[in-house]
């Protein structure tokens, strides 16, 4: 089973977790991404994210659809925020549960790595001084 969301609405992290949380699973991995206050030594006052929705749900879809195929896992949820972030609110929470931790750990760490790289959401940092598009890579 998996659980894909895009949205401006708040994320929740028990939500995810309720939703992964199965008898057969020994493991449960859970990645929360949030916003922090500084990038490179520069004051973040808060993010903006954007997508292309139809493509960024697809994709995400494509992530989950790769880790019930290359690890054993019973359940996989990934949701991402768009819209205007302040400092500490959760941009993105993945999860993943299977029989054993070192397959949910992977699984997790996959999903942010390869979300990062080929998902059509776009980061925009805002500073004291400006702002600036950020390419959304680990």
């Amino acid at each position: 089973m998996i659980d894909i969301h895009l949205t401006d609405q708040p994320l929740s992290t028990p939500k995810c977790q309720e939703f992964v949380t199965t008898d057969e699973a020994g493991g449960i991995s859970i990645f929360v991404g949030t916003v922090r206050n500084q990038t490179k030594g520069k004051t973040v006052l808060r993010l903006e994210f954007e997508a292309y929705k139809p493509m960024a749900v697809s994709e995400m879809t494509k992530i989950a659809n790769q880790i019930k195929s290359n690890w054993p896992a019973h359940r996989v949820s990934i949701h991402h925020r768009v819209g205007t972030l302040q400092i500490g609110e959760i941009a993105v929470i993945i999860a993943v549960s299977c029989a054993h931790r070192n397959a949910a750990f992977e699984a997790c760490q996959f999903a942010i790595d390869t979300l990062k790289e080929t998902v059509p959401i776009w980061k925009k940092e805002i500073f004291e001084d400006g702002d600036c598009w950020v390419a959304a890579h680990p």
